[in-house]
């Protein structure tokens, strides 16, 4: 049985394969190989190889891209890929079976919000009224939601304690109070410090409250109900149709990373979810190499 042990070696092979025996075009082997490199992450992730995969872990795989809410038509391509790629190792004599025979393509879920491209997530921000005394807030929240991928109740229990804008890291307490440590965008960083600078300074906040960075004008933090509102108002403002809510910017922040080149394992930190396979735990994936992934890969920060 021929050796599957050099994964770079192998993609080069399977590249070839695809251009040669299914006559495609670089661009499209170039998806495929990216969709590759996802998978081998995973595996690597979970300190699997190819020859220990089987059926109920590329499940684990799917079910990894879903629950970081990517978009259908991305995990639908990935898995696509990984089909082909398996196809190939079976048929070249890499792998004796192909563990993903009866691997699905994924099907929409119906809790998933659609994902927001770059430029409609610009259009709402355009759509603020710079006159009203909100809006340096209302974009700060729109860049935190998609710069840094927070949950909404994340966003409004957000306190100055855990900003830490020099280093351009937060600290996020997630579900069932597990903290994390996120990497804030350059765009994020700045409108929050505009918003702080201009706008929070002048508001008196209610006791209590007085550590919370996003206010009302009356004082007190913003509940979840009134950021939807105002994701709400801003997407029917720029004229977008889809089903808009402050969890569609989180969303749009796994999607953009996925599409952009970012690793999977890195999103999944940056979110805030525990592996699939091993719930206990939380991934250990090094803080500053996180701050490399939104550096590289969000929309935001490419030139």
């Amino acid at each position: 049985m021929r050796s599957v042990d050099n994964p770079e070696q192998l993609r080069q092979r399977f590249r070839g394969w695809l251009c040669v025996q299914r006559g495609l075009a670089n661009n499209t082997a170039d998806s495929y190989d990216f969709d590759i490199r996802k998978l081998q992450e995973f595996l690597a992730g979970e300190r699997k190889g190819l020859r220990e995969v089987d059926y109920p872990m590329l499940q684990q795989f799917a079910a990894v891209l879903y629950d970081l809410g990517i978009a259908e038509a991305s995990r639908k391509r990935i898995i696509a890929g990984v089909k082909t790629f398996f196809h190939f190792l079976s048929s070249e004599g890499y792998l004796d079976e192909d563990p993903s025979l009866l691997l699905e393509t994924p099907k929409v879920g119906k809790h998933l919000p659609e994902v927001l491209s770059l430029s409609e997530i610009d259009a709402m921000e355009a759509a603020i009224d710079p006159e009203s005394n909100e809006s340096l807030r209302n974009r700060a929240i729109i860049e935190t939601l998609y710069g840094c991928g927070l949950r909404v109740s994340e966003l409004v229990n957000l306190e100055f304690s855990h900003l830490m804008l020099n280093e351009e890291f937060m600290i996020v307490n997630g579900k069932g109070d597990k903290q994390r440590m996120v990497p804030m965008s350059p765009t994020a960083i700045r409108c929050i410090a505009d918003y702080v600078e201009r706008e929070r300074s002048g508001i008196t906040a209610r006791r209590g409250d007085e550590n919370v960075v996003f206010l009302s004008r009356r004082g007190t933090r913003l509940t979840r109900q009134m950021v939807f509102v105002i994701i709400k108002r801003l997407a029917f403002a720029a004229d977008i149709r889809k089903n808009v809510s402050p969890h569609t910017l989180r969303h749009s922040f796994a999607t953009h990373l996925l599409e952009g080149g970012a690793n999977l394992r890195a999103i999944q930190q940056m979110l805030g979810h525990e592996s699939i396979a091993t719930t206990e735990i939380y991934l250990n994936v090094d803080t500053s190499h996180l701050r490399e992934e939104i550096l590289l890969y969000h929309p935001r920060n490419q030139k």
